[in-house]
């Protein structure tokens, strides 16, 4: 009966190619919205907090979505939360393109753009990764995943600017729609058998259990912890750093190399993150990659503002942006399984985008009231060393159930 059966995995080559793909498009849209914070708001007389806010709430409703994208995606697979995820991401760019109040736009670039973030990133993939790659090659799976997304920054972001420039903010902002309908055939490639005609594979635990275990475990919290700085730092730097720039007098351009640098060069910190992940023990690197965000920022603040500088702060960063992602994530799999792996990712991610939600909307509100992003920076650097130690305590070996709950 076994041999008659369907396949219980997909293979490793088309998750990691369909999943690559998808995450490239989703994540290499959304790293580009700080292009567009100043020609929204000059074009429709809000401020630089409206435009704050709608991201911030895109980041808070990202990690809300994403538990409930996790629980579906671990229940019936993601395929089906991934197309309804590229539906959304279109609707949502479509409606910021034309919203004519800042309530609107907060709707459609803040909550449905981030509800779409939810079912089409790293949680529900991941979780695909989990089930179909084994234990030994899963971090180095997710490190080449994250470095997808990363290489969609390097590539989309400059498109973004090209497309801003040549079309115009919200001719842009449709023409990104459609590409975003893109993902919802790619899904098709994470359709798992396991999952066909919405049958469901038996679990060891219910999904309260799963929860009262995770809460329970210190290194959980302490995992979220974390990811909460990772939040505050990558998506106050995305959104305002742009801004940040041509206040000092730099060039636009200047920003989307900037930030096309990032994307480049968090294609090889993600990837070596997740291969150092199945080689030493996360925890340190997630230290070090924490540690080291507070000494670069500290250094871009004290050193004399120029394009180079910018250009070797934004490289620097880029090898610690996303490189977060294999190892925090490899981590709950490793502790907990992979069985409920994209709820409990949703809710450590749920963390981080608590902390995005800071950095993206303090980064206007104090603009707004100080005229400066400094409290903003300094805020980046004390957190980037609560980071650093936060992570030292967690514990990675797997948890003991008893025999009848053996952890994935």
């Amino acid at each position: 009966m076994t041999s008659a059966s369907a396949p219980k995995t997909l293979s490793i080559p088309q998750v990691l190619a369909f999943g690559a793909a998808i995450v490239t498009l989703s994540m290499g849209i959304r790293h580009g919205f700080g292009l567009w914070l100043q020609p929204v708001t000059q074009a429709q007389g809000w401020t630089r907090e409206n435009f704050a806010l709608a991201i911030a709430v895109q980041n808070l409703s990202w990690g809300f979505f994403g538990i409930f994208a996790g629980m579906v995606a671990d229940r019936f697979g993601a395929f089906r939360v991934i197309v309804a995820g590229a539906v959304c991401y279109a609707l949502g760019l479509f409606g910021m393109a034309h919203s004519p109040t800042p309530t609107l736009f907060l709707l459609s670039a803040g909550v449905l753009i981030g509800a779409a973030q939810a079912g089409t990133t790293y949680a529900v993939v991941y979780g695909v990764l989990g089930r179909n790659v084994p234990p030994e090659k899963r971090s180095w799976a997710m490190g080449v995943t994250a470095a997808a997304g990363s290489f969609g920054q390097f590539l989309m972001v400059p498109t973004e600017g090209f497309l801003i420039s040549s079309f115009g903010w919200q001719q842009a902002l449709v023409i990104l729609g459609v590409a975003a309908l893109m993902i919802a055939p790619l899904a098709l490639g994470l359709r798992e058998p396991g999952f066909a005609g919405g049958t469901v594979a038996k679990r060891e635990q219910s999904i309260g259990q799963a929860l009262a275990e995770a809460f329970k475990y210190p290194s959980f919290q302490l995992l979220m912890a974390g990811y909460f700085v990772c939040g505050f730092q990558v998506v106050f730097i995305g959104v305002h750093m742009p801004s940040y720039l041509k206040d000092k007098g730099l060039s636009p351009q200047v920003a989307s190399y900037a930030l096309a640098l990032i994307g480049f060069f968090n294609v090889f910190g993600t990837y070596l993150a997740g291969s150092l992940g199945q080689r030493m023990p996360k925890k340190y690197i997630l230290s070090f990659i924490y540690g080291m965000r507070a000494v670069f920022i500290a250094l871009f603040l004290l050193l004399p503002l120029s394009p180079m500088s910018v250009y070797l702060f934004a490289a620097a960063m880029g090898l610690l942006w996303l490189s977060t992602v294999p190892p925090t994530t490899a981590t709950v799999a490793q502790i907990f399984g992979v069985a409920h792996l994209s709820m409990l990712g949703g809710f450590v991610f749920l963390s981080h985008q608590v902390g995005s939600f800071l950095g993206a909307w303090l980064g206007g509100v104090l603009y707004d009231k100080a005229g400066s992003y400094d409290i903003v920076w300094y805020l980046c650097i004390a957190l980037g060393v609560f980071g650093a130690l936060i992570n030292l305590p967690v514990r990675e070996a797997a948890i003991h159930r008893g025999d009848a709950l053996k952890p994935a």
